[in-house]
């Protein structure tokens, strides 16, 4: 006696597999575990119009047949008949969501690409039309070429039309896959212009939300004008940094240097003094100045996300990962990393794959972070004119937006290395939800901008402080003679004088020594460690003392130090925080190591191939 048909119930998380499962086969269910996998097989039989009994079975969730769990893993060989122990299925009922009909749609044509017999269950129906969403399920049909059944699982509604349809799918239960059919890898941008295509083919009107949201996706994603898009909101939100920034990050400059002033003239000279002013003062003040800079780029951020721009932004740069390696699950913990590295690398928890997982953690510090801001901006300021290349574009914006493609191009360039060599392997793509654009809450944007101010000023207020105190006392002491400058003579100066050995032929002088060590607290700590250092130098020289940081970096440096500079901290994997959080989510000290490693060698290659570039080239 031959058994009863095996019919899999497939489809996107969430599309109500399961409610239609359980009004399909009702009590009459099994639960179990696939052989070999720890995934639960959900099975139950029905009946058919003509009495015949199908074995029904419910598969895991998945997005497509290029798995990227061990549940996407089973619903792929069980739909091919590569899993152990089970049936090819006679048919498949594929579950799409009739309210979100493009994203479901993907899965669909690449399973009816296999030359299965399936029918679609075009389920929540009920739903799309209160949403003011009709569709024409004949059109849809004969698009695909497949019957397509109006379904309301919850309430049963279309169970007895979808077993009239498997029925004539089911046949004799014998059917094999097609000659000449069969799973084949497509470009996911193409199977996504495809189901959309399909899917405003079939939908016959929407409401007026829904169509404002596809007009504007058919010009966000497009392949060509959507990364020119991408672009060029990134290249203003640089612009912006500096141009929005300039009045309020003036006016915090005047409020520090008229408190240092006023320390100055009220403390008699001493340690104490010397302490507030150029430890407190001029070291944590000349970290603070770029507040702005840091809230004009968050306010950016906030607002892509919050109006649904975001997640486009991650389906385009899917594309361009896949094919350095990377996971199309990589880019949410990647982005997370411009604000900072530590939760980029902890959001890597939602990535399956190990490989996959310990590629992104390896190239998270060298997305630009906020802490590389001050950095970036005093040497750009201090180096680079505030002139116009043309009409609306700065000079100063184009060089801040040129460092962060250059950290974006180094993670591309590192991960495609990484995966050829120590985590050999290959990236896969992933489906995502399109949210619809709206408007976002102001409300919410403004304690977003409040949050991060506040976390910048706790870091302002007690790593870089206490940091900035601590190089304060050993560029402090022991005094130098009259004649020999403080920052060459002190503990500090003589330990900056031991590193220099190794960054000169870089170009960095003993400034730059004496800040890099102190910047492995957090990047930041470089800014106001040069400024430190500047202030105590400068209490001999009354002429000094009234210069702005700025200033006196652009006649103590020259441009290709300067440049040099900026090179290595867009490798340089200076933050302890960042080395310690990669130390707990690999579980051990071996790829901590070897991060630092690499991305160290890399800084002092960027820094020196600028620095002789530079030189040569006469700037």
């Amino acid at each position: 006696m031959n058994p009863a048909p095996l019919v899999a119930l497939v489809g996107n998380p969430n599309a109500g597999k399961s409610s239609l499962f359980n009004a399909l086969t009702g009590a009459r269910q099994k639960v179990g575990n696939y052989p070999g996998v720890t995934v639960e097989r959900h099975s139950g039989r029905f009946a058919l119009p003509d009495g015949r009994p199908v074995e029904l079975v419910d598969l895991p969730g998945a997005y497509s047949l290029e798995p990227a769990s061990p549940d996407e893993a089973v619903t792929r060989d069980v739909i091919l008949g590569q899993q152990a122990g089970e049936r090819l299925p006679a048919a498949l009922i594929v579950v799409v969501d009739a309210s979100n009909l493009d994203n479901h749609l993907r899965f669909a044509m690449q399973l009816i690409g296999l030359g299965l017999p399936i029918v679609i269950a075009l389920n929540m129906i009920d739903l799309a039309k209160r949403d003011g969403l009709e569709i024409d399920t004949s059109v849809l049909a004969r698009e695909l070429g497949v019957p397509v059944i109006e379904t309301v699982a919850v309430r049963k509604r279309g169970l007895e039309e979808l077993k009239t349809a498997l029925a004539h799918a089911v046949g004799d239960g014998t059917l094999k896959l097609r000659a000449g059919h069969g799973f084949v890898h497509e470009d996911l941008a193409t199977v996504q212009r495809r189901a959309r295509a399909l899917a405003m083919k079939a939908i016959v009107s929407e409401s007026p939300a829904r169509r404002f949201t596809h007009s504007l996706d058919g010009i966000a994603l497009h392949p060509v004008l959507g990364p020119v898009i991408l672009a060029a909101l990134l290249f203003v939100m640089f612009q912006a940094v500096f141009s929005w920034s300039k009045l309020p990050a003036d006016w915090l400059q005047a409020q520090f240097d008229a408190l240092g002033g006023w320390v100055n003239a009220m403390l008699p000279d001493g340690v104490l003094r010397s302490l507030i002013a150029d430890g407190v003062i001029a070291g944590v003040g000349a970290v603070v100045v770029f507040l702005p800079q840091i809230l004009i780029l968050f306010l950016f951020i906030l607002i892509l996300e919050a109006s649904g721009y975001m997640v486009r932004a991650a389906f385009l740069m899917d594309r361009l990962m896949a094919r350095v390696g990377l996971s199309g699950r990589a880019f949410i913990p990647l982005l997370s990393s411009f604000a900072c590295a530590v939760p980029g690398i902890m959001a890597t928890r939602t990535i399956d794959d190990p490989k996959d997982r310990l590629t992104t953690i390896l190239i998270a510090p060298l997305m630009t972070c906020s802490a590389r801001l001050p950095v970036y901006t005093l040497i750009i300021g201090a180096f680079i004119p505030d002139r116009a290349v043309i009409p609306g574009v700065g000079l100063q914006g184009l060089v801040l937006f040129c460092l962060y493609i250059a950290g974006i191009a180094g993670a591309f360039v590192a991960a495609l290395v990484l995966r050829r060599t120590v985590t050999k392997g290959r990236g896969s793509g992933f489906m995502m939800e399109m949210p619809k654009y709206q408007w976002p809450r102001w409300q919410d944007v403004g304690l977003g901008l409040l949050t991060r101010a506040q976390i910048f000023l706790k870091r302002a207020g007690t790593i870089i402080l206490f940091t900035t105190v601590l190089l304060w006392a050993l560029a402090s002491f022991p005094q130098a003679p009259k004649g020999v400058k403080q920052s060459e003579y002190s503990i500090a100066g003589h330990i900056a004088s031991g590193v220099e050995t190794v960054v000169r032929p870089i170009g960095f002088n003993h400034d730059i020594s004496m800040a890099l060590i102190p910047a492995m607290a957090a990047r930041e700590v470089a800014v106001a460690a040069i400024a430190t250092v500047y202030a105590i130098d400068a209490n001999a020289d009354d002429a000094a003392a009234s210069t702005q940081l700025k200033d006196r970096l652009s006649k103590a440096w020259p441009l290709p130090t300067a440049l040099a500079f900026l090179a290595w901290f867009v490798f340089a994997p200076q933050c302890i925080s960042t080395i310690a959080v990669t130390r707990r989510e690999t579980n051990g000290w071996k790829w901590p190591g070897f991060m630092v490693g690499y991305l160290f060698a890399v800084a002092y290659v960027a820094a020196g191939a600028t620095y002789w570039l530079a030189t040569l080239a006469g700037l």
